[in-house]
Protein backbone atom coordinates (compact mmCIF):
# COMPACT_ATOMS: atom_id res chain seq x y z
CA UNK A 1 0.00 0.00 0.00
CA UNK A 2 2.93 2.20 0.76
CA UNK A 3 4.38 1.48 -2.61
CA UNK A 4 1.37 2.66 -5.03
CA UNK A 5 1.36 5.50 -2.13
CA UNK A 6 4.59 6.73 -3.49
CA UNK A 7 4.25 5.81 -6.81
CA UNK A 8 0.99 7.96 -7.30
CA UNK A 9 2.71 11.03 -5.60
CA UNK A 10 5.62 10.76 -7.43
CA UNK A 11 3.70 10.79 -10.44
CA UNK A 12 1.44 13.35 -9.42
CA UNK A 13 5.29 15.38 -8.52
CA UNK A 14 6.72 14.98 -12.18
CA UNK A 15 2.97 16.02 -14.06
CA UNK A 16 3.27 19.10 -11.91
CA UNK A 17 6.43 20.06 -12.60
CA UNK A 18 5.70 19.53 -16.39
CA UNK A 19 2.91 21.42 -16.12
CA UNK A 20 4.53 24.18 -14.46
CA UNK A 21 6.99 23.85 -17.35
CA UNK A 22 4.66 24.61 -19.58
CA UNK A 23 3.23 27.73 -18.05
CA UNK A 24 0.36 26.31 -16.93
CA UNK A 25 0.05 27.77 -13.32
CA UNK A 26 2.31 30.54 -14.25
CA UNK A 27 1.02 34.14 -15.17
CA UNK A 28 2.25 34.30 -19.23
CA UNK A 29 3.87 37.38 -20.85
CA UNK A 30 2.76 38.83 -24.07
CA UNK A 31 5.45 39.49 -26.04
CA UNK A 32 5.99 43.50 -27.26
CA UNK A 33 4.28 44.42 -23.63
CA UNK A 34 5.96 46.31 -20.73
CA UNK A 35 3.50 44.99 -17.04
CA UNK A 36 3.68 47.54 -14.36
CA UNK A 37 2.43 47.56 -11.20
CA UNK A 38 0.91 50.88 -9.27
CA UNK A 39 -1.60 52.01 -7.18
CA UNK A 40 -5.10 53.74 -8.07
CA UNK A 41 -5.20 57.88 -7.06
CA UNK A 42 -8.17 59.71 -6.92
CA UNK A 43 -7.65 63.56 -5.49
CA UNK A 44 -9.39 64.92 -2.17
CA UNK A 45 -10.77 68.07 -1.20
CA UNK A 46 -11.04 69.78 1.90
CA UNK A 47 -14.14 72.25 1.57
CA UNK A 48 -14.89 74.77 3.94
CA UNK A 49 -16.78 78.22 4.08
CA UNK A 50 -14.87 81.53 2.50
CA UNK A 51 -16.47 83.06 5.47
CA UNK A 52 -16.50 82.46 9.18
CA UNK A 53 -19.80 82.22 11.46
CA UNK A 54 -21.77 79.61 13.10
CA UNK A 55 -23.40 76.56 10.91
CA UNK A 56 -26.68 76.55 10.74
CA UNK A 57 -27.29 73.07 8.51
CA UNK A 58 -25.19 70.40 7.31
CA UNK A 59 -27.04 68.48 4.56
CA UNK A 60 -24.15 65.34 3.69
CA UNK A 61 -23.70 62.13 5.23
CA UNK A 62 -20.27 60.29 4.71
CA UNK A 63 -20.21 58.16 1.92
CA UNK A 64 -22.89 60.23 0.65
CA UNK A 65 -22.57 61.22 -3.68
CA UNK A 66 -22.27 64.28 -4.19
CA UNK A 67 -22.65 66.51 -7.79
CA UNK A 68 -21.60 69.70 -9.07
CA UNK A 69 -23.33 72.34 -7.59
CA UNK A 70 -24.88 70.36 -4.65
CA UNK A 71 -25.33 72.16 -1.70
CA UNK A 72 -23.38 70.61 1.48
CA UNK A 73 -24.15 73.12 4.35
CA UNK A 74 -25.01 76.63 5.25
CA UNK A 75 -23.80 79.32 7.94
CA UNK A 76 -26.22 81.35 9.44
CA UNK A 77 -26.81 84.57 7.35
CA UNK A 78 -28.07 87.25 9.70
CA UNK A 79 -24.60 89.07 10.09
CA UNK A 80 -23.93 89.18 6.68
CA UNK A 81 -27.81 90.29 5.39
CA UNK A 82 -27.16 93.05 8.06
CA UNK A 83 -23.71 94.25 6.57
CA UNK A 84 -25.65 93.80 2.76
CA UNK A 85 -28.21 96.62 4.25
CA UNK A 86 -25.41 99.01 5.36
CA UNK A 87 -23.87 98.61 2.31
CA UNK A 88 -26.80 99.08 0.02
CA UNK A 89 -27.62 102.09 2.44
CA UNK A 90 -23.96 103.80 1.82
CA UNK A 91 -24.13 103.51 -1.81
CA UNK A 92 -27.46 105.26 -1.39
CA UNK A 93 -25.90 108.22 0.32
CA UNK A 94 -22.80 108.46 -1.61
CA UNK A 95 -25.09 108.74 -5.54
CA UNK A 96 -27.12 111.06 -3.98
CA UNK A 97 -24.03 113.04 -3.22
CA UNK A 98 -22.42 112.46 -6.48
CA UNK A 99 -26.08 114.00 -8.04
CA UNK A 100 -25.25 117.06 -5.57
CA UNK A 101 -22.32 117.91 -7.14
CA UNK A 102 -22.91 117.50 -11.01
CA UNK A 103 -25.99 118.86 -10.90
CA UNK A 104 -24.47 121.93 -8.93
CA UNK A 105 -26.18 124.45 -6.83
CA UNK A 106 -30.12 125.41 -6.26
CA UNK A 107 -31.13 128.93 -8.36
CA UNK A 108 -32.47 129.72 -4.75
CA UNK A 109 -29.26 129.55 -3.44
CA UNK A 110 -27.66 131.29 -6.23
CA UNK A 111 -30.65 134.31 -5.44
CA UNK A 112 -29.88 134.22 -2.37
CA UNK A 113 -26.19 134.39 -2.85
CA UNK A 114 -26.86 137.57 -5.46
CA UNK A 115 -29.13 139.15 -2.52
CA UNK A 116 -26.46 139.34 0.07
CA UNK A 117 -23.87 140.70 -2.63
CA UNK A 118 -26.21 143.60 -3.45
CA UNK A 119 -27.05 144.14 0.07
CA UNK A 120 -23.63 144.49 0.72
CA UNK A 121 -23.01 146.43 -2.56
CA UNK A 122 -25.46 148.93 -1.07
CA UNK A 123 -23.67 149.44 1.75
CA UNK A 124 -20.09 150.28 0.22
CA UNK A 125 -22.02 152.62 -1.82
CA UNK A 126 -23.49 154.44 1.60
CA UNK A 127 -19.94 154.03 3.62
CA UNK A 128 -18.12 155.48 0.30
CA UNK A 129 -20.54 158.76 0.50
CA UNK A 130 -19.68 159.05 3.94
CA UNK A 131 -16.02 158.95 3.86
CA UNK A 132 -16.60 161.31 1.11
CA UNK A 133 -18.55 163.93 2.79
CA UNK A 134 -16.38 163.00 6.50
CA UNK A 135 -13.07 163.33 4.57
CA UNK A 136 -14.04 166.99 3.40
CA UNK A 137 -15.03 167.84 7.13
CA UNK A 138 -11.77 166.69 8.63
CA UNK A 139 -10.11 168.91 6.17
CA UNK A 140 -12.10 171.53 6.97
CA UNK A 141 -10.93 170.98 11.09
CA UNK A 142 -14.62 170.27 11.38
CA UNK A 143 -14.17 167.02 12.93
CA UNK A 144 -11.71 164.63 14.58
CA UNK A 145 -9.36 162.06 13.07
CA UNK A 146 -11.22 159.04 14.91
CA UNK A 147 -13.74 159.75 12.82
CA UNK A 148 -12.80 160.17 9.58
CA UNK A 149 -10.88 156.66 10.51
CA UNK A 150 -13.89 154.85 11.65
CA UNK A 151 -15.43 155.61 8.50
CA UNK A 152 -12.75 154.81 6.59
CA UNK A 153 -12.68 151.13 8.50
CA UNK A 154 -16.10 151.10 7.56
CA UNK A 155 -15.40 151.12 3.84
CA UNK A 156 -12.70 148.88 3.55
CA UNK A 157 -14.79 146.16 5.45
CA UNK A 158 -17.57 146.36 2.93
CA UNK A 159 -15.25 146.46 0.00
CA UNK A 160 -13.64 143.26 1.50
CA UNK A 161 -16.96 141.36 1.80
CA UNK A 162 -18.42 142.50 -1.20
CA UNK A 163 -15.48 140.85 -3.17
CA UNK A 164 -15.62 137.61 -1.36
CA UNK A 165 -19.63 138.29 -2.11
CA UNK A 166 -18.87 138.19 -5.49
CA UNK A 167 -16.29 135.01 -5.52
CA UNK A 168 -18.65 133.10 -3.69
CA UNK A 169 -21.66 133.79 -6.22
CA UNK A 170 -19.15 132.97 -9.17
CA UNK A 171 -18.12 129.84 -7.69
CA UNK A 172 -22.20 129.06 -7.27
CA UNK A 173 -22.98 129.81 -10.58
CA UNK A 174 -20.05 127.66 -12.40
CA UNK A 175 -20.88 124.73 -10.15
CA UNK A 176 -18.99 122.56 -7.93
CA UNK A 177 -14.98 122.14 -8.81
CA UNK A 178 -13.95 119.53 -10.74
CA UNK A 179 -12.03 117.38 -8.34
CA UNK A 180 -15.11 117.40 -5.96
CA UNK A 181 -17.40 115.67 -8.63
CA UNK A 182 -14.22 113.64 -9.17
CA UNK A 183 -14.26 112.68 -5.58
CA UNK A 184 -17.93 111.86 -5.64
CA UNK A 185 -17.26 109.42 -8.40
CA UNK A 186 -14.37 108.05 -6.58
CA UNK A 187 -17.13 107.59 -3.19
CA UNK A 188 -19.64 105.69 -5.48
CA UNK A 189 -16.91 103.51 -6.85
CA UNK A 190 -15.79 102.50 -3.39
CA UNK A 191 -19.52 102.14 -2.26
CA UNK A 192 -20.17 99.98 -5.13
CA UNK A 193 -17.23 98.24 -4.25
CA UNK A 194 -18.42 97.56 -1.04
CA UNK A 195 -21.64 96.01 -2.04
CA UNK A 196 -20.29 93.51 -4.09
CA UNK A 197 -18.24 92.42 -1.45
CA UNK A 198 -20.98 92.50 0.74
CA UNK A 199 -23.27 90.15 -1.57
CA UNK A 200 -20.40 87.96 -2.36
CA UNK A 201 -20.12 87.42 1.25
CA UNK A 202 -23.50 86.40 2.21
CA UNK A 203 -23.52 84.29 -1.19
CA UNK A 204 -20.15 82.46 0.56
CA UNK A 205 -22.60 80.96 3.54
CA UNK A 206 -23.88 78.72 1.42
CA UNK A 207 -21.43 76.03 0.95
CA UNK A 208 -21.73 73.75 -2.41
CA UNK A 209 -20.13 70.91 -4.37
CA UNK A 210 -17.13 72.08 -6.37
CA UNK A 211 -17.62 68.88 -8.73
CA UNK A 212 -19.24 65.01 -8.45
CA UNK A 213 -17.50 62.97 -6.08
CA UNK A 214 -18.53 61.20 -2.51
CA UNK A 215 -18.04 62.71 0.51
CA UNK A 216 -15.74 60.54 2.67
CA UNK A 217 -15.85 62.79 6.01
CA UNK A 218 -18.17 64.69 7.73
CA UNK A 219 -15.79 67.23 10.05
CA UNK A 220 -18.05 69.80 11.69
CA UNK A 221 -21.72 69.94 13.00
CA UNK A 222 -24.52 72.45 13.28
CA UNK A 223 -24.19 74.80 16.05
CA UNK A 224 -20.36 74.60 15.63
CA UNK A 225 -18.57 78.28 14.58
CA UNK A 226 -15.81 78.01 12.26
CA UNK A 227 -13.48 80.13 10.93
CA UNK A 228 -12.08 80.91 6.72
CA UNK A 229 -11.30 78.12 5.45
CA UNK A 230 -11.88 75.54 8.07
CA UNK A 231 -12.67 72.12 6.63
CA UNK A 232 -16.06 71.01 6.94
CA UNK A 233 -16.02 67.95 4.75
CA UNK A 234 -13.60 66.17 3.11
CA UNK A 235 -14.49 65.07 -0.13
CA UNK A 236 -13.39 62.25 -3.19
CA UNK A 237 -13.17 63.70 -6.17
CA UNK A 238 -14.74 61.02 -9.12
CA UNK A 239 -12.09 62.78 -11.58
CA UNK A 240 -9.27 62.81 -12.13
CA UNK A 241 -8.82 59.01 -11.72
CA UNK A 242 -5.37 58.45 -12.14
CA UNK A 243 -2.53 55.37 -11.74
CA UNK A 244 0.61 55.77 -9.98
CA UNK A 245 3.23 53.57 -10.94
CA UNK A 246 6.91 52.88 -11.59
CA UNK A 247 9.17 51.76 -14.51
CA UNK A 248 13.21 51.10 -14.20
CA UNK A 249 15.74 53.07 -16.39
CA UNK A 250 15.67 50.17 -18.79
CA UNK A 251 12.43 50.33 -19.80
CA UNK A 252 12.31 54.07 -19.41
CA UNK A 253 13.18 54.69 -22.87
CA UNK A 254 10.66 52.56 -24.17
CA UNK A 255 7.30 54.68 -23.17
CA UNK A 256 6.23 58.30 -24.27
CA UNK A 257 3.62 60.84 -23.20
CA UNK A 258 0.26 60.08 -24.45
CA UNK A 259 1.24 56.44 -24.88
CA UNK A 260 -2.20 54.24 -23.70
CA UNK A 261 -2.28 50.83 -21.40
CA UNK A 262 -4.70 48.70 -20.16
CA UNK A 263 -5.36 49.00 -16.53
CA UNK A 264 -6.03 45.84 -14.63
CA UNK A 265 -7.60 44.66 -11.11
CA UNK A 266 -7.49 41.34 -9.26
CA UNK A 267 -11.73 41.82 -9.40
CA UNK A 268 -11.87 41.29 -13.21
CA UNK A 269 -12.07 38.43 -14.94
CA UNK A 270 -8.91 36.67 -17.09
CA UNK A 271 -8.71 35.36 -20.38
CA UNK A 272 -7.68 31.67 -20.16
CA UNK A 273 -3.66 31.57 -20.60
CA UNK A 274 -3.07 35.26 -21.43
CA UNK A 275 -2.81 38.40 -19.08
CA UNK A 276 -5.15 40.36 -21.00
CA UNK A 277 -8.02 41.10 -19.62
CA UNK A 278 -11.45 41.44 -21.57
CA UNK A 279 -12.71 44.03 -19.75
CA UNK A 280 -9.87 46.60 -18.91
CA UNK A 281 -9.84 49.96 -18.43
CA UNK A 282 -7.60 52.46 -20.43
CA UNK A 283 -5.41 54.88 -19.35
CA UNK A 284 -3.01 57.43 -20.81
CA UNK A 285 0.48 58.30 -19.72
CA UNK A 286 0.48 62.31 -18.80
CA UNK A 287 3.18 62.00 -16.50
CA UNK A 288 7.00 60.56 -16.64
CA UNK A 289 9.16 61.30 -13.66
CA UNK A 290 12.37 63.82 -14.30
CA UNK A 291 14.11 62.23 -10.98
CA UNK A 292 15.00 58.94 -10.29
CA UNK A 293 14.06 57.47 -6.67
CA UNK A 294 13.77 53.89 -4.86
CA UNK A 295 10.77 51.82 -5.61
CA UNK A 296 8.52 52.05 -3.05
CA UNK A 297 7.21 49.65 -0.59
CA UNK A 298 4.07 49.27 -2.42
CA UNK A 299 5.45 47.79 -5.40
CA UNK A 300 4.44 44.06 -4.92
CA UNK A 301 7.96 42.64 -7.72
CA UNK A 302 10.60 41.38 -5.91
CA UNK A 303 13.45 41.91 -8.25
CA UNK A 304 12.27 45.61 -8.51
CA UNK A 305 12.88 46.02 -4.14
CA UNK A 306 16.00 47.55 -4.44
CA UNK A 307 16.19 49.38 -8.16
CA UNK A 308 15.76 53.11 -8.70
CA UNK A 309 12.75 53.70 -11.16
CA UNK A 310 10.99 56.68 -12.34
CA UNK A 311 7.52 56.84 -11.25
CA UNK A 312 4.88 57.70 -14.60
CA UNK A 313 1.21 58.76 -14.37
CA UNK A 314 -1.67 57.15 -16.31
CA UNK A 315 -5.06 58.91 -16.31
CA UNK A 316 -8.17 56.90 -16.73
CA UNK A 317 -11.19 59.11 -18.49
CA UNK A 318 -13.73 56.08 -17.99
CA UNK A 319 -14.53 54.36 -14.70
CA UNK A 320 -17.71 52.29 -15.32
CA UNK A 321 -19.62 51.47 -11.97
CA UNK A 322 -16.69 53.47 -10.17
CA UNK A 323 -15.15 50.00 -10.29
CA UNK A 324 -11.43 51.59 -9.30
CA UNK A 325 -11.65 52.89 -5.94
CA UNK A 326 -8.35 54.62 -4.50
CA UNK A 327 -5.58 53.05 -3.04
CA UNK A 328 -6.47 49.60 -5.26
CA UNK A 329 -3.52 47.86 -6.04
CA UNK A 330 -3.76 47.51 -9.94
CA UNK A 331 -1.53 46.19 -13.14
CA UNK A 332 -0.62 48.12 -16.11
CA UNK A 333 -0.02 47.10 -19.73
CA UNK A 334 1.68 49.08 -21.81
CA UNK A 335 2.02 47.65 -25.74
CA UNK A 336 5.36 48.00 -26.79
CA UNK A 337 6.64 48.61 -30.70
Amino acid sequence: MKKILFVLILIGGTAGWIFYRQGFFRERTVENELKLYGNVEMRQVLLGFRVPGRIEAIHCEEGQAVTSGDLLGELDPLPYEIKLAEARAALRQAHAALAKMQSGYRTEEIRQAAAGRDQIRASLDLAEKDHARLTNLFSQRAISRKDLDAITSTRDRLRAELTAAESSLALMRGGYRTEDVEAAEAAVDLAEAQLREAENALSDTRLYAPSEGTVIARVSEPGTVVGTGQPVYTVMLKNPIQIRTYVTEPQLGRIRLGMKGKIITDSMSRAKGSVLEKNALEGTITFIASEAEFTPKQVQTEDMRVDLVYRIRLRVEDNPEDHLKNGMPVTVLLPLK
